[in-house]
């Protein structure tokens, strides 16, 4: 069985930073990419940041400049570093991968593994 599991989530003010951890655990053979996603109370999860496997990054428009995300490969780690933070960031932060992982009978791709979220809330 493969789990992600985030750390780093808390209470801060506005401008603030944090930085959010996704440790991906198992029987993992590889990672193709790991990203970031939140859900702020009454809204739809979307997407904040991903990298992929060579380090191509992706940001959403409402983080850029603010959030940096980065991957430790031998770690199967993704982090989150959130700097300036607003209190229209604060939402449960849930990690994302798609892997592959090894099991008795050979190889399994799982294209959408979720974490158990994070709470971020930003104070004004």
């Amino acid at each position: 069985q493969v789990q992600l599991v985030e750390s780093g989530g808390g209470l801060v003010q506005a401008g603030g930073s944090l930085r959010l951890s996704c440790a991906a655990s198992g029987r993992i053979f590889s990672i193709n990419s790991m990203g970031w996603y939140r859900q702020a109370p009454g809204k739809q999860r979307e997407l904040v940041a991903v990298i992929a496997s060579g380090a191509t990054t992706n940001y959403a428009d409402s983080v850029k400049g603010r959030f940096t995300i980065s991957r430790d490969n031998a770690k199967n780690t993704v982090y989150l570093q959130m700097n300036s933070l607003k209190p229209e960031d604060t939402a449960v932060y849930y990690c994302n991968s798609d892997l592959i992982r090894t099991t008795t009978y050979g190889k399994i791709r799982e294209y959408d593994l979720w974490g158990q979220g994070t709470q971020v809330t930003v104070s004004s």
